[in-house]
């Protein structure tokens, strides 16, 4: 029987501000075409269902054409409310800034979150995507990634893109506080870290390497 994957993606489609956000496309399309052209199924579901937002600057440069089988699949997807973990051997949460709003502090999200690790299935996540540890708990009351060696967007990135007073937290300084082992690398380099169940990607520039290293990690 092959393997299956659970994505879950943001609902949020813009800022506090109105400013648009949402999915940054290359984080889910890459890992989703890696997955499905080794045959491991993936189902995708967003925290609202419906149709999953794209933020505008990821789709600048003809992605929509690139990954049209990927953006014809999100135009209508399940809530999370639909999610049983027990279908799945693994959960992918790619980023863009909608995640730092619905992910962070979501129960039911860390709820799943928690089944996952209990289970000692794949919980893998890039970019933004890490926000989703925000707050969460694992099922014994501790937070879900003490202890674990991680990474994501960083602050010094958070910066750099000048979105540091726009977002409600940084998501490295939270994922520290909580007991992570954050490493950072140099801005907008490729870097995957792997740590037992956890496979996390830094920035965009990692959305290829962590569709393989999760592909393998099926296998």
């Amino acid at each position: 029987m092959s393997k299956k994957v659970l994505f879950i993606l943001t609902s949020r489609s813009q800022y506090d501000d109105g400013t648009p956000t949402g999915l940054w496309l290359e984080e889910a399309s890459e890992p989703y075409n890696i997955l499905t052209e080794a045959g491991i199924d993936v189902d995708i579901v967003s925290i609202q269902g419906g149709a999953v937002p794209l933020d505008p600057n990821s789709t600048q440069n003809d992605e929509l054409t690139q990954y049209d089988n990927f953006v014809n699949a999100i135009k209508d997807v399940p809530s999370i409310e639909t999610v049983d973990v027990q279908n799945y051997d693994a959960v992918y949460l790619p980023g863009g800034h909608g995640t730092v709003f619905d992910y962070a502090h979501n129960q039911k999200l860390a709820s799943i979150l928690a089944d996952f690790k209990s289970d000692g299935k794949v919980i893998s996540s890039v970019c933004h995507g890490p926000s989703a540890f925000v707050g969460a708990k694992d099922n014994d009351g501790n937070f879900l990634v003490q202890g674990v060696t991680l990474t994501s967007f960083t602050d010094d990135e958070e910066r750099a893109m000048g979105l540091d007073d726009k977002v409600p937290f940084l998501t490295q300084t939270e994922l520290e506080n909580q007991g992570a082992k954050f490493i950072v690398k140099d801005n907008f380099v490729e870097h995957v870290e792997t740590d037992g169940q956890f496979i996390t990607g830094q920035n965009p520039q990692s959305s290829v390497e962590i569709g393989k290293t999760l592909r393998d990690a099926l296998k």
